[in-house]
């Protein structure tokens, strides 16, 4: 065990970082141990439960059965995400989210509440669809909008994407999914 993994990190879950305060090398070292990135108190390994969603629907097309596997798929929260998996740092990626800024973390929040809803019109279209074509439609549809939403959001985890206080662009994912269905 190193001496880092042994230190005791003050938590204050309550209080966020200021933004643009320092931040602590020891603690600094702590998170990036934890695959945390310290700038911006946020972790990749989120972005998970989203790729996993997107890849099942870029089978569906070639795989319908695969259609299954993507309605099983169902939303977590940051937190929730970590509490569910085995990540070894559970606790200290919870908390460190709790901290981040509020501003990227409301960006962030924000983001993945996007796909999120598009990820659940989606489900709620394909429950209703009886056609695979239908099914292959709305899949190839909702990947290419899901797609670069994890992206972005890779980037306001990894501090790439400098803070732009206009929010994310908006997809109307119920209009969406009501035109696909309509075309059918």
């Amino acid at each position: 065990m190193t001496a880092a993994a042994t230190q005791s990190v003050p938590s204050d879950r309550t209080t966020p970082r200021p933004a643009g305060s320092a931040i602590d090398p020891a603690r600094a070292a702590i998170l990036r141990a934890a695959n945390i990135n310290p700038r911006t108190g946020l972790a990749t390994d989120y972005l998970n439960h989203f790729n996993e969603a997107v890849m099942l629907l870029e089978m569906i097309p070639d795989i319908p059965e695969c259609a299954e596997d993507f309605l099983a798929w169902s939303p977590l929260s940051y937190p929730e995400h970590f509490t569910h998996t085995n990540f070894k740092a559970r606790d200290l990626v919870i908390e460190a989210y709790e901290q981040a800024d509020p501003a990227i973390r409301d960006r962030f929040d924000h983001l993945t509440k996007t796909m999120t809803d598009i990820l659940l019109a989606v489900g709620s279209a394909m429950r209703d669809a009886k056609q695979d074509s239908t099914k292959a439609k709305l899949a190839e549809q909702a990947a290419g909008w899901v797609k670069p939403l994890v992206s972005q959001a890779g980037g306001i985890i990894n501090g790439d994407i400098e803070f732009d206080p206009e929010p994310v662009a908006e997809v109307d994912e119920v209009d969406a999914v009501d035109a696909i269905m309509a075309s059918f």
